[in-house]
């Protein structure tokens, strides 16, 4: 059935369906929200932007990621917002608004897969799907007390999807219980061949612990016991897996992403001035200002991150952190301190983009009365491993 604009802030356009799946599969019965970046047959990505939307054609073909669950009988139930151009971690577009976040009045679901987020946290669908580049599925599903995936970089095609910074972008997924999150993953991830090791044991960093607000992590050391024991694996504690470089990760990412957002979608943003919310802007002016010897310094230290994470976790280990540095702040919260979170919250998620790293997001923490996500971090190519741990702890009421 044709789509109609209905709910802004939450879905650019809805349909009953929007898109029609398969009629059997192992999806069958399950909707989806489309982040509004995804090639759907016969309409536009819009990309969070009313312009970009208005100068975009309609796509030929779906993304290979929509086809697939379509193919497995889901249902597209609607084309949901995003940042503008994904290039956001609060999910607040200054032209369609601000999705509800269930979870609490008046706070932010996070970014960039807001409307994807927001419509599964609602009930309005049963998956949602997005893209993670530095946190865009892993702080939404934190802040709305869901379930997400940031798949391994390049296990699921990227194709058909507007970019932000290609060698960090993921296309991840969301949902209100953990085996509807593995479901998805049977269909969307590529078989592990060969296995990777079973997991051995759980790792905590007291470093990336410490970018947490101190009640954030007070949960997270709360919460660890029960899950180790739910989850059969001894707890291995290191004082600094960063070795103190952990605001050279952090400005290796913001470069080595704000060169390739530049790259992407420079060119538009230069010809359309003041068609992008402040904040937007303002990265996409920092992105343009990134220098060669930045750029030569962001790729060194990338390549020291991915040698930490492989001897870190090559051997099994699954790390555990927060998904984000607190619960959802409020949408009115002052720029500063907007700033100051996103900041923490990017320094903790980061290290995946950088080494290309699967996390799984459980809503184990309750911090202040709101969620936030417990992040299982593997080796790359443990997406599977990390998803059956993510439904034994949820099997176990931890």
């Amino acid at each position: 059935m044709a789509g109609e604009p209905v709910d802004a802030p939450v879905w650019r356009v809805r349909g009953q369906p929007l898109v029609a799946g398969a009629g059997e599969g192992p999806l069958r019965g399950l909707t989806v929200a489309v982040k509004d970046l995804f090639a759907i047959a016969g309409h536009r990505a819009g990309a969070g932007n009313p312009v970009w939307l208005a100068e975009a054609a309609p796509a030929a073909e779906h993304a290979p990621a929509v086809a697939a669950l379509l193919a497995a009988g889901a249902e597209v139930a609607g084309i949901a917002q995003t940042d503008e151009l994904a290039y956001s971690l609060s999910g607040t577009n200054v032209h369609y608004g601000t999705p509800p976040n269930p979870t609490a009045p008046g706070v932010i679901p996070g970014g960039s897969s807001s409307g994807s987020a927001s419509a599964v946290a609602l009930g309005q669908a049963d998956i949602g799907l997005g893209t993670d580049t530095g946190g865009s599925v892993r702080v939404p599903a934190s802040y709305c007390g869901l379930f997400g995936i940031r798949p391994t970089h390049g296990a699921v095609p990227a194709t058909g999807v507007v970019p932000l910074a290609p060698s960090f972008d993921t296309v991840g997924w969301l949902a209100r219980d953990a085996v509807t999150l593995a479901r998805v993953g049977d269909v969307l991830l590529p078989p592990a061949d060969p296995a990777p090791p079973a997991p051995t044991a759980l790792l905590v960093a007291d470093d990336l612990v410490a970018l947490a607000e101190p009640a954030t992590a007070a949960a997270l050391a709360g919460a660890v016991p029960a899950l180790a024991k739910a989850l059969d694996l001894p707890v291995r504690q290191v004082p600094a897996i960063a070795a103190g470089r952990l605001h050279d990760w952090f400005l290796a990412f913001r470069h080595g992403q704000g060169f390739e957002a530049d790259q992407a979608h420079g060119a538009w943003v230069a010809a359309h001035p003041g068609v992008l919310g402040p904040g937007i802007t303002g990265r996409f002016a920092a992105a343009a200002a990134v220098t060669g010897e930045e750029l030569a310094t962001a790729r060194a230290v990338r390549a020291q991150v991915r040698a930490t994470f492989d001897a870190a976790l090559g051997g099994g280990s699954v790390l555990v952190v927060p998904a984000a540095s607190g619960p959802a702040p409020a949408i009115g919260l002052a720029v500063d301190a907007k700033d100051r979170l996103r900041a923490a919250t990017l320094t903790l998620t980061c290290a995946a983009g950088l080494a290309g790293l699967p996390v799984v997001v459980l809503p184990l923490l309750r911090v202040h009365g709101r969620p936030v996500g417990l992040a299982l971090v593997g080796a790359p190519g443990t997406d599977r491993a990390l998803l059956t741990l993510a439904t034994r702890a949820a099997a176990a009421r931890v």
